[in-house]
Parts: structure tokens; C-alpha cells; sequence
């Protein structure tokens, strides 16, 4: 089979391009700056009230030049990589259709107040098991001084195929773009 032919079919069958996929890593075009209101707005979503999250003179009072971002701060980017993943990358599922199963972080700094932080998104294995698709990513974010903040793995069951409600699909498209503003 030539190589356009096997491009071909694996643009057709969605897990077979994944899996030809694996190894293949991007960086999100676009550096995620930590604003200080976005940080209290996303501690406030988790209902993390930890003082420096929301006040400048306790994270101070750390050691901290600004506020503290929540520990899961990095879902933020996360899924703003992932969206692209799926839009450019391995193509061919419905977002309705994929379940995030497992998150694995390891923490190097904090991520504060005025950081500008860049992703490297790998895709780290594909398999298939029970009629479904379950794929890992890991993303190495790193901070404007090229430090490492914080290292993901992100565990995705994903389905091919079969109905999906109309409605279900919409609201699953806004969630994911509303978090990816």
C-alpha cells in the first residue's frame, strides 16, 4: 500500500490515524498568560478559598511576588491543547464522545500571577479495548524562562460511530469552547 493510500485510510477510520499518530508532539501556538482576576475567578470555580489564591499580601507572605494559582490551574491550558489535538491532529471523533478517565500531574513550581506559560503536547500511546479508544497525551508546560512548571498525562476513552443527541453534542461544543476562551 503506498503511503497516500494508508494516509487515506487513516483519515477514514479515526483510531487508525491515532495510532499512527503516537510519538507526533506539538507546541500550542499561543503562551497562556496568568492574569491575577483569572486566577481568582478560576479559584472561586473549584471553591479553592485558600488566602493566596485571592489576596495579594498572603501570597506575599509566602514568598510570592503575586497571587497563587489553584493546583488544577493547568486544566485551563490543557484544554486549550487538547482542543487543537483534536481538531487538527487526530481527527475523526465527536467530542460528545470522549471521556477524559485519568489525570496524572507532576508538579515542579508554582504557577503564579504573571507567568506566561508555553505546551508541548505529545500524543504518548493509543490502544484499543473494548470497542474503545484510549488514548494519552502529555504536556510539558513551561514557563517564559524556559523553567518546567508542571508535566500531564491525560488519559482519554474516545468512541467512533453510533447516534449522538443533537442536544448532547451542543452542550459538550460549548463547554469545550467556553473553556477554551
Amino acid at each position: 500500500m503506498s503511503e497516500s493510500e494508508q494516509n487515506s485510510e487513516s483519515l477514514q477510520d479515526p483510531a487508525a490515524h491515532a495510532a499512527s499518530m503516537v510519538g507526533h508532539h506539538y507546541k500550542v501556538e499561543h503562551v497562556y498568560e496568568v492574569g491575577r482576576e483569572k486566577v481568582r475567578e478560576y479559584a472561586r470555580s473549584v471553591q479553592d478559598w485558600h488566602p493566596a489564591h485571592h489576596d495579594e499580601d498572603a501570597a506575599q507572605s509566602l514568598g510570592y511576588d503575586g497571587l497563587l494559582a489553584p493546583l488544577t490551574f493547568i486544566s485551563l491550558v490543557g484544554i486549550i491543547a487538547q482542543k487543537r489535538m483534536f481538531k487538527e491532529f487526530i481527527t475523526g471523533y465527536d467530542p460528545s464522545q470522549i471521556l477524559q478517565t485519568d489525570q496524572r500531574l507532576e508538579f515542579h513550581k508554582p504557577i503564579s500571577v504573571g507567568d506566561e506559560l508555553s505546551c508541548e503536547v505529545f500524543l504518548d500511546s493509543f490502544r484499543q479495548m473494548s470497542g474503545s479508544d484510549i488514548i494519552t497525551t502529555k504536556n510539558i508546560v513551561t514557563d517564559q524562562n524556559g523553567e518546567l512548571v508542571q508535566t500531564t498525562w491525560t488519559t482519554l476513552v474516545a468512541r467512533t460511530g453510533g447516534e449522538v443527541d443533537e442536544n448532547i453534542a451542543h452542550a459538550v461544543k460549548e463547554v469545550i469552547m467556553h473553556g477554551a476562551s
